[in-house]
């Protein structure tokens, strides 16, 4: 395994691929952007907790997936919107509604990471991580 140039993308896609795989959690390398995003997942309801797991110097961000009654996922998409090649930014007035807001949209602000509701009650823009529903 490389250096990895997006490690929110790469987060996305472990978390997409151990839905895929019907993993019960899955184990990413920690930062404080992957933990916040974790935090609003699980405010959010897409997943069931976090947690971060230190091994040595080594500190692992360990996501439990969160699936319903059937066995389907409480994430339908995760999507990474803005990338290392191209950077999204949104002012508050052009945060995008995800899925007529069924969905969240998570960005980066001043304050903080937030979702894109938070974010345009608080009347402030950021770069647009990623849009999931």
């Amino acid at each position: 395994m490389g250096v990895v140039t997006d490690p929110v993308a790469d987060l996305l896609t472990r978390i997409r691929n151990a839905i895929r795989a019907r993993h019960a959690r899955v184990d990413v390398p920690s930062s404080k952007l992957k933990v916040e995003i974790a935090r609003i997942l699980k405010e959010e309801g897409y997943i069931s907790s976090f947690k971060v797991v230190e091994e040595g110097k080594k500190k692992t961000l360990r996501v439990v997936l969160r699936y319903g009654p059937d066995g389907e996922s409480a994430i339908a998409s995760l999507e990474r919107v803005s990338r290392p090649g191209r950077r999204v930014y949104v002012g508050a007035r052009e945060i995008p509604r995800v899925l007529g807001g069924l969905g969240i949209a998570i960005l980066t602000t001043p304050r903080g990471v937030m979702t894109g509701k938070k974010a345009r009650r608080a009347g402030v823009g950021g770069e647009l991580l990623c849009n999931i529903s």
